[in-house]
C-alpha cells in the first residue's frame, strides 16, 4: 500500500497557469505505509508509469496454441501462485504485446509543459530531437482540482456524462502524435518526431505514447486545475484501440473506458479469426499502420502470437475499466470482445479486485459510437469510484446474446488462487484482498447463499452480482466438499417465472428457463479436494433470484 499525497498536501499550490519540468530520470515511488486500511481508487501521484521496468523477461516462446493463451504462466513454464507475482508476470505479458504486437514504447523523455483552464502544452525531447503537442481542456462546474478523462479525437464516451460526474474532459488530437493515412516507412507527428519515421512502433502505442505525456505534465503542474491522481481515458472506435492501448500501458491511468474498439482494440485476435462479418486481422494490420510492424508475421496465424488480447485487457487489473460494445455491427467483433473481457475478468478475480471490470454489450442503438443511455449509468458510476473515490465500482457484465463468446471454449488453464495479501500495480483497492480474503467486491449487496445444498461431494453457491432493469447477472462457485478429488461436476437449478438465461461462461447449460443444468467446461471439472470454481450467467428477466440449487459430482 502506499501513501496517498493528497490526504497531506495542499491542493492550490499554484496559479491558474503553471509551467512545469519533468525530466527523464523517472519517477519516484513511495513508501509503503503499515496499517493504512483506507486506500482510495485513484492512483497516487508519482506512481510509475511501468512498475515492472526492473524485471527481466526471456526470449520470445516460440510455438503455436489455437486457445487464448495463460495468462498466469510465466515465458518460463512456472505459474504465478501469488499476488506479489503479477508485478513481473505483468511485466512479461507487457513486452511480449510490444514485440509482437505494438511495437515499443520508448522511456519517458525529457517533458515539459502546461497547464491552463482551457489548455495543456506538451513538449518532449529525446536525443537532441524536438516535438510538441496540445489539448482543448473542457472543466466542469465546480471548484479543482479535477479529475479528467482523455478522449481520444473528441470521440469516446459521452463528454456530457463526465462533466456531470465532475471530471474534466481533455480533447487529445491523437494525429498530432501519430497520423494516419501514412505509408509504414514514412510515419509523421510527434512520436516520429523524436523516433523516426521508419519506427516500427505503429500508431497505437505512439497515441499511448503521447496520452502519458499529458500525464507527465498534469503530474508535475502540481496546480489546482487538474487532480494528478485522478486521471482516465475513452475513445471509440480506432479511438478505442487507442484508450486500450493507453490503459494497459500507463499504470497511473485509474479508469480505462474503450468503446467498440474492433479488432486491433479488446477482442481476442484468435477469436476474431474464426468470428464470421469482423474485420479481418490482416485488414486491421493494412487498413492504417496502427499496429507494430512486427504484428504482420501474425495476421494470417494468430495461434503464433505469445500474448492475446485478454491479457493485454488484463495489463489494466487491478485498476478500473469499463469496456463497452456493440453487438450490431458484425465487423466490430463484439463476440470476440466478450471473450477477451471475460478472460482478463479472469485475471481481476484472482487479484481480488472483480469488481473493478465491468463490460456492456447488451444496447438497443446500432448506430456506430452512438451516445448509449444504457451506459450513462455505470459510466457515471466508473467516474466516481476510480476517479472520485466514491461509491462502488458498478462491476457489471451485461453481454448481448446477439454477441456472446464462451471463455470455456477458448481456455485450457484455470485460474489459481493466489495467496498473500500482497499486492502490485498500485495495490488492489476496491474489490482488493489481504490473505484471501475478500472487502469490496466479495458477497456484498443481493449476494446470498441461496442454495447452497450439496450432493455427492459438493455444494452449489449462488450470489446475485448486479442486477438490473429487465435481468441480471449471477455468479455460482462450486466446492468439492469431499476429501478426494472429483472429476466433474453438475449443478442443477430452478429459474422463476418470466426468466430466460442469455449466457454462461465457464460452464455449459442445459436449458434456459426452468429446471436448468450447468455442467462444467473442459478445463474445471476436476476439483482437488475443498477446492472450488465458479461459473457465471445473464439473465433477462425480473430479478428474483434462482432456487433449488443442487451440486453432484460426475
Amino acid at each position: 500500500m502506499r501513501i496517498r499525497l493528497h490526504r497531506f498536501l495542499p491542493r492550490a499550490w499554484v496559479a491558474t497557469l503553471a509551467v512545469v519540468t519533468v525530466t527523464g530520470l523517472g519517477i519516484a515511488t513511495l513508501n509503503p505505509l503499515s496499517g493504512d486500511r483506507d486506500i482510495p481508487a485513484a492512483s497516487v501521484a508519482g506512481e510509475p508509469e511501468h512498475d515492472g521496468a526492473d524485471c527481466a523477461v526471456g526470449t520470445t516462446p516460440a510455438g503455436s496454441n489455437t486457445l487464448l493463451p495463460d495468462p498466469f504462466t510465466r515465458i518460463n513454464g512456472t505459474r504465478i501462485t501469488s499476488k506479489s507475482d503479477w508485478r513481473c508476470r505483468r511485466a512479461e505479458i507487457h513486452e511480449l504485446a510490444e514485440r509482437s504486437i505494438y511495437g515499443q514504447k520508448p522511456a519517458k523523455p525529457t517533458v515539459t509543459g502546461s497547464v491552463s483552464s482551457t489548455s495543456i502544452t506538451v513538449n518532449a525531447s529525446a536525443s537532441g530531437k524536438s516535438a510538441s503537442f496540445s489539448a482543448r481542456v473542457e472543466l466542469p462546474s465546480g471548484t479543482g482540482p479535477f479529475p479528467a478523462v482523455i478522449v481520444f479525437g473528441g470521440l469516446g464516451a459521452d463528454t456530457a456524462t463526465i462533466k456531470a460526474a465532475g471530471a474534466a474532459v481533455i480533447n487529445f488530437d491523437p494525429y498530432t502524435v501519430g497520423r494516419e493515412g501514412t505509408a509504414r516507412n514514412a510515419k509523421s507527428g510527434a512520436f516520429y518526431t523524436l523516433y523516426g519515421s521508419t519506427s516500427s512502433t505503429g500508431l497505437l502505442m505512439a497515441w499511448s505514447w503521447g496520452v502519458s505525456r499529458i500525464i507527465d505534465v498534469i503530474e508535475s503542474n502540481g496546480g489546482n486545475i487538474l487532480s494528478a491522481d485522478g486521471t482516465g481515458v475513452t475513445g471509440c472506435s480506432r479511438f478505442g484501440k487507442g484508450a486500450i492501448t493507453a490503459g494497459a500501458f500507463d499504470q497511473r491511468i485509474d479508469l480505462t473506458m474503450p468503446i467498440e474498439s474492433g479488432t486491433g482494440g479488446v477482442p481476442a485476435m484468435r477469436s476474431i479469426a474464426q468470428e464470421s462479418g469482423s474485420q479481418p486481422l490482416s485488414s486491421a494490420y493494412s487498413e492504417q499502420p496502427w499496429l507494430g510492424d512486427a504484428f504482420s508475421s501474425y495476421t494470417g496465424n494468430p495461434g503464433n502470437l505469445p500474448v492475446d488480447m485478454h491479457e493485454v485487457v488484463g495489463l489494466v487489473a487491478p485498476r478500473g475499466l469499463f469496456i463497452m460494445e456493440n453487438p450490431h455491427v458484425d465487423w466490430l467483433g463484439a463476440r470476440s470482445g466478450s471473450v477477451s473481457a471475460l478472460g482478463a475478468a479472469e485475471i481481476y478475480k484472482a487479484l481480488g479486485a472483480q469488481s473493478n471490470i465491468s463490460y456492456w454489450s447488451d444496447v438497443a442503438d446500432g448506430t456506430h459510437c452512438a451516445v448509449r443511455n444504457e451506459w450513462k449509468t455505470p459510466m457515471t458510476q466508473s467516474i466516481n469510484r476510480f476517479l472520485k473515490n466514491s461509491g462502488s465500482a458498478p462491476g457489471v457484465f451485461r453481454i448481448s446474446s446477439k454477441k456472446a463468446g464462451n471463455l470455456a471454449s477458448w481456455r485450457n488453464w484455470t485460474t489459481p488462487t493466489l495467496t498473500d495479501g500482497g499486492t502490485t500495480d498500485g495495490g488492489t483497492t476496491d474489490g482488493g484482498t489481504t490473505d484471501g480474503g475478500t472487502t469490496d467486491g466479495g458477497v456484498t449487496d443481493g449476494g446470498s447463499s441461496d442454495g447452497g445444498s450439496g450432493q455427492d461431494g459438493c455444494t452449489a453457491t449462488y450470489r446475485l452480482v448486479n442486477p438490473w432493469n429487465g435481468g441480471y447477472q449471477g455468479e455460482v462457485t462450486v466446492t468439492n466438499t469431499g476429501s478426494a478429488a472429483i472429476t466433474g461436476w453438475r449443478v442443477g437449478m430452478t429459474m422463476p417465472s418470466g426468466q430466460t438465461i442469455t449466457s454462461v461462461w465457464n460452464g455449459t447449460n442445459t436449458g434456459t428457463s426452468g429446471a436448468v443444468t450447468v455442467r462444467n467446461a473442459a478445463w474445471n471439472g476436476s476439483l482437488g479436494a475443498r477446492a472450488s470454481t465458479t461459473f457465471g450467467f445473464t439473465v433477462n428477466g425480473n430479478s428474483s433470484n434462482p432456487t433449488n440449487f443442487t451440486c453432484t459430482v460426475g
